[in-house]
């Protein structure tokens, strides 16, 4: 279906917004020649791994294995015009694909003096340091302001109010999202400095919020499982193969053109970081249903093993307790029902109070947003792990397939 225009707008051809929007991100600067992007390089320095932006298949950001530094960004739109938006979404494609590659876009130093770079310099040299920055597009967006709702993915709307819900406006909803992850901090920062820049000078959309994560809690294949600011290891039954992958991430649904989109949900949980040090360790394993030490399952010996929910102590109770989080989360108790977590540990230093302000910045990519409100439903009915946390932000986006070279993210939104 064609979106509603209005009787004086002027249909823009795929190659002539491309060219402009590359031309337009350097703000009157040209972005640097580029041949078609090399293979993927994973280097034994991890500053020289190299993603690729552009392809046939999903956004890089999903299935890469994670990094060790993110950012995840939200923003509103600001604009009802859907002409901005495939703007902004062009000049956002023109820009990551430069900034994966490990270059600037344009001129650092224009060759006019006066002239305002739009690449701030701060990532000189590090070099792409497997960087991947994935787009993500809200509710709204296909919404009927901007004459988009006929290509609404099927499954896309706002998260249903969940039990574990104590949610703060300044960490809730979007329109956009960008979350950028990379093996070097400044590296992150940099691509998002540099996107939130050209968000604001098309005028088409403002942050709505933000935050910067570390220490990924979430593993991919061969990847050593990492820990939660809670000492223990997070993922550890993480999809990891590619029919697990296509079986539980990827979306088949709607045109061709969807296919191999997700749905990416963002939830910020707040850790009682205090109270939980304050726990006997005993209690603590029994909270996750494992050992801190090892991650093994309680009643197994290693992290890999399978936990067995039968299992039952001397005192005929179960090893691991009913409220355990691994016994409640299992996809066998959940009709096989799995996400894949992507999250990352965050700190903002001391609240109000002088308490810790720190927590895990969830990400997680499913086929279907129903998957993630299943399990969440029984987490937050039923967890011990609530005692401890709480979920202060959320908000969930669709993230359209990787786009062909010399194209851009959701193109085919606007043909």
């Amino acid at each position: 279906m064609t979106p509603t225009k209005p009787e004086n707008q002027v249909t823009l051809s795929r190659r002539g917004l491309f060219l402009g929007a590359a031309a337009g991100a350097a703000a009157g600067t040209a972005l640097p020649a580029r041949a078609a992007p090399p293979d993927v390089s994973a280097s034994a320095d991890p500053m020289q791994t190299r993603h690729l932006f552009y392809g046939s298949g999903p956004q890089a950001g999903v299935a890469t294995l994670p990094q060790k530094h993110a950012m995840v960004m939200t923003f509103d739109l600001t604009t009802q015009d859907a002409r901005e938006l495939q703007t902004l979404l062009a000049r956002w494609s023109a820009a990551i694909g430069v900034l994966m590659e490990g270059a600037p876009v344009g001129q650092v130093e224009p060759a006019r003096a006066s002239a305002v770079a739009l690449d701030t310099g701060e990532a000189l040299d590090l070099g792409p340091a497997a960087l991947s920055v994935t787009i993500g597009l809200g509710p709204r967006v296909f919404g009927p302001e901007l004459g988009l709702a006929g290509h609404r993915p099927a499954k896309l709307r706002d998260l249903a109010p969940l039990p574990s819900d104590n949610l703060r406006p300044e960490f809730t909803g979007g329109d956009l999202s960008l979350q950028a992850c990379a093996e070097d901090p400044q590296v992150v920062y940099h691509a998002v400095r540099v996107l939130t820049r050209i968000a604001k000078r098309t005028g088409a959309a403002t942050v709505r919020w933000t935050q910067m994560g570390f220490g990924r809690a979430s593993a991919g294949k061969g990847q050593v499982t990492p820990r939660n600011l809670l000492g223990f290891r997070d993922g550890t039954r993480n999809i990891r193969e590619p029919d697990e992958f296509d079986a539980h991430v990827w979306s088949r649904e709607g045109p061709a053109w969807q296919h191999g989109g997700t749905y990416q949900v963002l939830r910020k949980i707040e850790m009682g970081i205090e109270n939980w040090d304050t726990d006997r360790v005993d209690d603590q394993n029994a909270v996750f249903g494992r050992h801190k030490a090892s991650g093994a399952p309680l009643g197994g010996h290693h992290e890999f093993d399978t936990p067995d929910f039968t299992a039952q102590g001397a005192d005929g109770a179960p090893v691991i307790a009913e409220d355990a989080h691994i016994r409640l989360v299992a996809y066998e108790h959940n009709e096989g029902t799995r996400i894949l977590r992507r999250s990352y540990n965050y700190t903002s230093g001391l609240n109000a109070v002088g308490r810790l302000e720190a927590g895990l910045m969830f990400i997680s990519y499913q086929n279907d947003p129903a998957h993630f409100e299943k399990l969440q439903r029984k987490l937050g009915a039923g967890d011990a792990l609530n005692e401890y946390i709480s979920h202060v932000g959320s908000a969930l986006f669709w993230v359209p397939p990787a786009a062909p070279e010399g194209s851009y993210i959701g193109a085919p939104l606007f043909e």
